[in-house]
This record gives structure tokens, sequence and C-alpha cells, in this order.
């Protein structure tokens, strides 16, 4: 990809990471107990979306929950460092391989690799009653048809945990991703298998390197720091990077080949500051790296050429501008970025998307299925638009010109809300087009209890936090009962537990015969769904977002 220097691909063929105080189990921790009653799945967490894959792996194989934990006793771990072979027969949601060994019902999670991969393995922890054992990978043995290791641009790949698809042709990892969606549809929503259409192909990243505009790596304080007495200072410069799979230690990255030209040059930067400052620090802290932009118009001709700022890192140019990029470390510096014309300003540590060149096609989808393709006859025409979680006011701005009747947008976060104001004075949007209220979600249904959104003429955006929306809001949301639903999610699974909900019309204290206000309900409404699509936020790694399309149904 221009612009990224592509290291040369490592030997994925040992991963020399250990597990510190290994017991029996190879781990240094507790078995885990036999749980003896499934709960819901609702959370959308990583081990409940691991179980039910292995369950549905389970079933596949016609066992039952006796026979699987009969399994995990026949099929006892290997002894301490010992390695065995498996072979990795389906991928899960997680991006983790779950594998068999031959002769063997007990399943095994083994990160880093593809169906059809088979691999050597350290088998860590026995998950009684569950059927399954999680597994250190070391060396591929023979890989799948799908592998092809020259793909790997990241020398720390198979021991940083950031990405777990670098082998695989992109075409494969969006094609891996579609089934993500449509897993978490089936074993979240709780909706009949007809009540949910065909999933939609995911929408690749124009970029699959050199993509990812913030960073936040970090390091240890001195061994022994946090006990009481005098502090320690550090004495030498400590490991900078993340957490790997394989140790609890952080590993020291050097380079990250999916963050962009200008955040990667910053952590370089970083490095060699730390190489003169590390005595500073008696403890471990984190490194914001980010991204921000100056974009300059071209000069017409005969005007001279401007000087790059001085602290420019990376610069790209465009037919009409030139965009200067610097790296941020101030948590509370303000970064800027664009979005097609779109400017957005934030507080550099907060949070905003993490992949610009997705945004310009994400937020054109959005502008494309935020109104029903076409308007029946006798209804009357969607004017306003209340944009749930707004954060800095993303889809507020970008969609607000289809909305005569104006934008609302509400978020919680106070400092979110003063941006998102800002940012629409930038795009020149008026408070009569474009306004935001800092409040909790909730707050936002006592806001439009006053008629002055009609919900016939109004869609909502929702884009919660990975927990998904809590159950008031969906009761007051199904209240309301807006024409349009637009469900965008970083956690698939959640959100279809979510939409499930408005699909059926039904959530906790729904039915009582008055609402939260005390007056007689008015209707009762439920959701259909028109489509669902994933985006591929994060090349190279097993994270899909989801944009889900809902309309109004009288009941």
């Amino acid at each position: 990809m221009e612009g990224v220097e592509s290291p040369k691909a490592p030997q994925v063929s040992q991963n020399q990471g250990k597990r510190p105080n290994q017991n029996a189990h190879g781990d240094g921790r507790k078995p885990a107990k036999t749980r003896k009653k499934q709960k819901p799945a609702v959370e959308g967490s990583h081990d409940e979306v691991l179980l039910l894959d292995i369950q549905a792996l389970l079933e596949a194989q016609k066992l039952s929950d006796d026979f699987a934990g009969e399994a995990a006793e026949s099929n006892p771990l290997p002894e301490q460092g010992s390695e065995i072979e498996v072979e990795v027969v389906e991928q899960s949601s997680t991006g983790d391989g779950l594998a068999l060994q031959q002769g063997s019902k007990q399943i095994y999670v083994v990160p880093f690799t593809v169906k059809g991969d088979i691999v050597k393995v350290k088998a860590y922890r026995q998950i009684h009653g569950q059927g399954y054992t999680q597994a250190d990978f070391i060396s591929v043995i023979k890989p799948s048809l799908l592998r092809d290791d020259s793909r790997i641009r990241c020398q720390y790949f198979s021991r940083c945990s950031g990405c777990q698809f670098q082998m695989l042709d992109y075409s494969e990892q969006l094609k891996l991703k579609r089934d993500i969606v449509v897993k978490a549809y089936r074993n979240f929503s709780q909706l009949a298998p007809e009540l949910v259409p065909e999933i939609l192909d995911t929408i690749g990243s124009p970029l699959q390197y050199g993509y990812r505009t913030k960073l936040t790596p970090h390091f240890d304080g001195p061994p022994g720091g946090h006990r009481r007495g005098p502090k320690k200072s550090l004495s030498e410069r400590p490991p900078i990077g993340f957490t790997p799979k394989t140790s609890r230690k952080v590993l020291d990255i050097e380079d990250c080949p999916i963050a962009t030209e200008a955040v990667r040059k910053g952590l370089t930067a970083e490095r060699t500051r730390m190489d003169a400052e590390f005595g500073r620090y008696t403890k471990g802290a984190t490194i914001l790296l980010r991204e921000s932009t100056q974009r300059v118009p071209k000069p017409s001709d005969g005007e001279p050429t401007p000087a790059s700022p001085a602290d420019t890192l990376h610069v790209a140019e465009s037919a009409t501008h030139t965009d200067y990029k610097t790296c941020i470390t101030d948590n509370n510096a303000t970064s800027t970025e664009y979005i097609d014309s779109f400017i957005f300003t934030n507080p550099a540590g907060s949070f905003f998307q993490n992949n610009n060149s997705i945004l310009p096609p994400f937020t054109a989808h959005i502008r494309e299925h935020i109104l029903p393709p076409t308007t029946p006859p006798g209804s009357k025409p969607i004017r306003n638009l209340i944009d749930a979680y707004s954060g800095s006011g993303l889809f507020t701005i970008t969609q607000a010109a289809l909305f005569p009747g104006g934008s609302i947008g509400i978020d919680i976060a106070g400092k979110s809300i003063e941006f998102a104001r800002r940012n629409a004075a930038l795009n020149g949007l008026a408070e009569s087009q474009c306004r935001f209220l800092a409040a909790d979600a909730p707050e936002l249904f006592k806001s439009v209890k006053d008629g002055a959104y009609d919900p016939d003429e109004t869609v909502v955006v929702l884009d919660p936090p990975r927990k998904g929306c809590d159950a008031s809001f969906l009761r007051q949301l199904l209240q309301f009962a807006p024409r349009r639903v637009v469900y965008v999610s970083c956690n698939v699974h959640t959100q279809a537990r979510d939409v499930g909900v408005l699909v059926r019309g039904e959530v906790e204290g729904l039915s009582e015969e008055k609402a939260e206000d005390g007056a007689e309900k008015k209707r009762r409404v439920r959701y259909d769904i028109e489509s669902i699509r994933g985006f591929d936020f994060f090349p190279q790694t097993g994270h899909v977002e989801g944009v889900a399309i809902l309309n109004r149904v009288e009941i």
C-alpha cells in the first residue's frame, strides 16, 4: 500500500513466549470450575461469543453437554510443557481457530490460526464441563490453503494480540467478518430466521494497512514499584508496546504497520524520547499517539506554495489541497481530521473512529439509507434526525442536510457536546439545522415529548458503546416509535440483541397498562429489518462494525 513501509514478513513458525508460573495446566491459574447453569447470551463478551461458537461445533459433532464433559475428562491435557498437533476445523467470531486433535473430541481454542491449518500448540487451560481447552499457538505444521505467511507485514504477528488475520487474503477476511455478523444475529437476536434478512457483504476498508489514526502503547513501571516505601525510578528504558497473547509483560513494539505514517513516526519519536527520559518515571504509563491533519488549499497559478508546518510528519496530496499530518501526544490537545469536506475537532485523547479511510464510504452509506427508499401515498416525509450517543457529532453533522426539520444529537459526555457544537459551526451549520444536548440518552425522550418531534417524521440513529442500549432506553424508544431506526454498533452481538428487542416490540415493562409518565399508551409498534451490513473498520483483526436499518410496523 502506498505510503506504508512493509517490514519483512516474519517466520510464523515458532512462538517463544512462555506463560509465567505455570501449573499443571500451564498458565499459573486455577482450573476453571464447571459452570452448572448456562447464562442467557446477552452480554456480547469475548467469552460468551466464544462459548456459543464452541457449543455450535459440539452440536455439529452430535455431542451433548454431558458427553462434552466426559470428553474433557477422558482427554486430559498433556503434561506441562509438552506439545500436541491439532487441526483447525472452524473459525470463531473472536478471531481464534477451533481445533481438534486426531482421535479426540476435545476442542482447542488456538489464536493466529485459520480453518484448515494443522498446527503445533501447547494446551494450557482446560475449561471443565464445556468441552474445550485454551492453547498457545507454537508453529504451523501444514498450512491451510487459505494461509499465506508472505502476506504478513508485522514482525510481531502471533505474539502481539492486536491482529489475527494478516496471513489471509483481504477478500477472505471480509467473508469471515460477514460470517461473524451472521452468527451474531443467530446467537443473540432471539429472532426466527425468517425475520432476519440475508446479511449483506461486508464493506472493506480502502486501506488495509496504514489506516489507524490512534494508538495507545504503554509501559510498566519498575519492578516492586507498587510496594510501600521510597519510589523507585526506572533504571532503563522499559519495553513500550502492547500486552501479548503469551505473557502479562509488555511486548516491546518498534513499529506497527496498521498505523498511519504519522502515528508510526510518532511512535519512533516517543521511543527516542523515552531513551533519554525513562528515569523520570516511577510507575507505568500509557502513551497517546493521535494523528491530526492541517488542510491547506493548493495555491492558484502564480501564488507561492506555503511552507510545511514545522512538526509535519507526513504529507498527503490531492488535486485541491495538501494535508499536513502531525502526531499528537497530549491527551488534552485538539486533534483535527476531515471526512470528505467535513471537518471534525476532538480532544486528542477522546473517542473518535480510528480509521479515517473508511469514514467517507461509511457516512455515504448512512446518507443513502437513512431515509426510506420511497414514501408511501398518504405518509408524511421524514424531516427530523435524532442522533443518540452522538459524541462529537459524526452523524448529526454529516447527515444534517437531509433533514429540513433539523437534527439533534445527544451524548452524556459534556466535553463531546462542546466539540460537537464547535464542529457544527466549523461546518457552517446553524443551530436551527443542527443542535446538541448534553444528557444521558434516556433524557432525549423527555425533550421530544413536547411534540417538537413527530415520530412519523423522525429517524433515530443509535451508536451506543459496546455494551449496547439498556432496557430503559429501548423501552422509551419503542414508546416514542420513530418511523425509522439506523443502528450502528462496534459490537454486532449486542446490536443483534437490541435489534431483536425492537423487532419483537417487547422489552420488560413495555406491556404494562401505562407508560412511564402515567399516560395511557397510544400505540404499540415493532420494527422490521430492512438491511444488515458489516463495515471493516479494523482490517487484519477479527473486529467488524455493524449497520442495521429498521422500519416501524404498527401492532
